[in-house]
């Protein structure tokens, strides 16, 4: 080795917790890939446990989570700014910068760590400069750095409030459009920021709240009577959730779930549709339900691929209600055919921000005109589905406006056989659901996902 050269680690001599959050989020800038999903896998793949698998937990989260304010962090500290960098150098960047500004981490531990990982991953060149910006950046404590990159909070309220929280400041006015206060929009887009709890529910007639105590302690959920919230550890080793008698279910989805069943029909009650029903999780809530007045569920899905998760869902039943691969908008069933059919429609999702940190990046505002046509669609034919006295339950994981009332609003101006109903009635048990008749769930003021639900009935052909 030439005198003077410094040795570049192997990756299997680096931190095992900070190397596999580095490769966890290069597989989300470069695969597109979910970062729940991908970093469960690495975890067991590289047999990360306990401490080391919470601190990677965290490290990957919150740094998905902020990015958006370390970038404007980083911007200032870097000559020639962030678009200047590699993206791998980028992303070990903002790694140091979440243990620096929002974790108990050391500076010497933030900037030694990241360093000899962007040596080991990237190469010797950039080592410098990623030395010489983290120490600059330690320089400062975040809020000392967003008071100074921020817009003024007096001037432009939502510019600061978009890099306080890290939110594009496109999500930021839609809060604010939806809750119409500052300071509780700066509330909801906090709780954005903090990790959702595990939330289990049970599924009817094969489970009860009893036995997944039994198993997986917990407590009672605060609004589901199927639900029931996990203090910590993995919820796959619970036997309920490994035999799909139980599962990983938000009690805002449950509960627009819940929604479906609780509605009044008139007349007969024997065909209920799941329409967009993939991954399976609120099927599998309907399936024991109609079970219990002799009813029938039907689940569909468009894509094959989420039609087999349902079936993966379903497989603790005893009789597997039919599950088919069709598509809403060009339906497969007569019209008139259901008493109550469930519509949770494909979405932005900005509602499930909380548990999909990095969706905040991936989506776009003009991403909205596309959806709102397919929601419209899918109600739409939700509509003509079901019969004359029966119900339709419309769902969206979103709290923006345009997903939500705008939706419904457009599909009422359309048609003379459908009223709205009071959506809140049927969820009596849950305060401060916003202005009727429809239903809106947020994490600050419920601690659940910011579901949407309204519930509509066809009257006379």
């Amino acid at each position: 080795m030439p005198t003077g050269a410094r040795r570049v680690p192997p990756r299997a001599l680096l931190d095992p917790a900070r190397l596999l959050t580095y490769d966890a989020l290069r597989a989300v800038d470069t695969d597109d890939a979910y970062l729940n999903l991908v970093l469960p896998r690495l975890l067991t793949e590289r047999s990360i446990s306990g401490r080391d698998a919470a601190f990677a937990t965290e490290l990957a989260s919150g740094t998905a989570r902020m990015q958006g304010a370390y970038d404007v962090v980083l911007d200032e500290c870097v000559s020639g700014g962030v678009q200047s960098l590699q993206p791998a150098v980028l992303t070990a960047l903002r790694l140091g910068c979440h243990q620096l500004l929002s974790m108990r981490v050391s500076s010497y531990a933030a900037v030694t760590t990241t360093v000899e990982l962007v040596r080991a991953a990237v190469g010797e060149r950039p080592v410098r400069l990623v030395n010489a910006v983290l120490r600059r950046v330690s320089e400062r404590s975040f809020d000392d750095w967003v008071g100074q990159c921020s817009p003024d909070r007096v001037i432009d309220p939502v510019g600061h409030l978009a890099i306080r929280h890290s939110h594009p400041r496109w999500i930021v006015q839609a809060l604010l459009d939806s809750l119409s206060s500052l300071e509780e929009t700066e509330a909801a887009l906090a709780a954005d920021n903090v990790a959702a709890p595990v939330t289990l529910v049970v599924r009817p007639g094969v489970s009860t709240v009893e036995e997944l105590f039994a198993q997986g302690g917990g407590e009672r959920g605060r609004w589901s009577p199927y639900a029931v919230r996990l203090d910590g550890g993995d919820p796959g080793g619970i036997p309920q959730v490994r035999t799909a008698r139980a599962g990983v279910q938000d009690e805002g989805s449950q509960l627009a779930a819940l929604t479906l069943a609780r509605a009044e029909v008139v007349g007969r009650d024997r065909h209920w549709l799941d329409m967009c029903a993939g991954p399976g999780g609120k099927a599998a809530l309907l399936t024991g339900l109609p079970a219990e007045r002799e009813a029938v569920l039907i689940a569909g899905d468009r894509q094959v691929h989420r039609a087999r998760l349902v079936r993966q869902a379903l497989r603790a039943y005893s009789t597997t209600p039919p599950v088919v691969a069709a598509d809403g908008t060009q339906p497969a069933w007569a019209a008139d055919t259901f008493d109550r059919v469930l519509v949770d429609a494909p979405c932005s999702g900005l509602g499930a921000l909380r548990r999909r940190p990095e969706a905040r990046w991936r989506r776009q505002a003009d991403d909205l005109d596309g959806l709102v046509a397919l929601q419209t669609a899918l109600l739409a034919s939700a509509l003509s589905a079901v019969r004359p006295g029966g119900a339709v339950v419309y769902a969206t994981c979103s709290p923006h406006r345009a997903e939500t009332r705008g939706v419904v609003e457009a599909v009422l101006a359309q048609r003379t056989d459908v009223r709205e109903e009071d959506a809140q009635a049927l969820l009596a048990d849950v305060p401060d659901l916003g202005p009727g008749p429809s239903a809106q769930l947020w994490p600050h003021r419920h601690g659940t996902d910011a579901m949407f639900v309204s519930v509509l009935r066809r009257t006379a052909s």
